[in-house]
């Protein structure tokens, strides 16, 4: 999926992969994580597969500047994994695997587990929201409202995930607290 989305951010303009790693710690970040080994790999295996394009731009004192351009071939792949009907699920929840055993633990570190999802909860959503200056910067660079509703769905998305998971971490505490 990496590569999907340095696709898309490239289909919004040329970027070195310095500029994607910005964009993506801006954006993406708050929904998939990765490296910036792991983006230069992927750039790579891009280039390697005819999706993207590259150029050597030199640079007086400084080193040269390579910005990545998405090829035809990379746009038709981005449409082909945009229309493709799949809608996927993730499956793999650290956070309900560690709930799940919870039980081994005494009421009172059960308690205070869900607080901290509380709390990390409570910091994600302040990245959220400081995501959303960035739609706006991001917005003039595409000139798009369309492109940045879509960016805008994706923040209430993520507000929405962790309010909810802070509102389920509150009622497991109340569960816990009921039984003690």
């Amino acid at each position: 999926m990496l590569k999907h989305g340095i696709l898309g951010l490239l289909n919004y303009g040329p970027m070195t992969g310095y500029e994607i790693k910005e964009v993506f710690q801006d954006s993406l970040s708050h929904f998939w994580t990765a490296q910036t080994s792991q983006i230069y790999r992927e750039l790579q295996t891009l280039k390697k597969n005819g999706w993207v394009t590259d150029e050597r731009i030199p640079q007086e004192g400084k080193p040269d500047k390579k910005p990545f351009t998405i090829t035809e071939e990379g746009r038709a792949e981005l449409r082909r994994w945009l229309e493709d009907s799949g809608i996927p699920r993730e499956t793999n929840s650290p956070l309900l695997m560690k709930t799940f055993f919870l039980g081994e633990l005494p009421a009172k570190e059960s308690i205070a587990f869900f607080q901290r999802v509380i709390e990390e909860n409570r910091g994600f959503l302040s990245g959220i929201q400081q995501a959303g200056g960035a739609v706006g910067f991001y917005k003039e660079r595409v000139s798009d409202a369309k492109t940045a509703l879509y960016w805008q769905m994706t923040l209430e998305y993520g507000v929405m995930h962790y309010e909810m998971v802070s509102k389920w971490a509150e009622h497991c505490m109340e569960k816990i607290k009921e039984m003690e």
